[in-house]
């Protein structure tokens, strides 16, 4: 059995479009990782969310799928769900990313070096 990883690998290489296709879901796969991330850490499943947003199952699971735009407002009400809260932060268009450890990332941001 071929794994994900390993196709996903190759068709980077050998499908012609598959790339930009990627590049062009990136901010919907990135917010539907962020969704189930902070599902994951309060420990929670797609039921207990739904309840505790008095919604169903289904409406969970197509947030956290990547296929929908949600607003801020759904975005919210999940995060205090989820004992979150929201973060929206402006990034310059094509600016390169910087890839931090989970360990980091809960540190907070970076602070630049100060010059002796």
């Amino acid at each position: 059995m071929t794994r994900v990883d390993v196709l996903h690998r190759k068709w980077l290489k050998e499908r012609p479009g598959y790339a930009k296709a990627v590049a062009d879901l990136e901010e919907e796969f990135h917010l539907a990782s962020q969704l189930i991330g902070a599902r994951a850490r309060a420990g929670l499943t797609q039921e207990e969310v739904a309840t505790r947003r008095k919604t169903t199952r289904t409406v969970i699971s197509r947030l956290e799928s990547g296929r929908m735009k949600p607003s801020t407002r759904t975005l919210e009400r999940y995060a205090r769900a989820t004992g979150h809260k929201v973060r929206i932060t402006f990034e310059p268009i094509g600016a390169r990313k910087q890839r931090r450890s989970p360990a980091a990332r809960t540190r907070g941001p970076r602070m630049p070096a100060l010059a002796p």
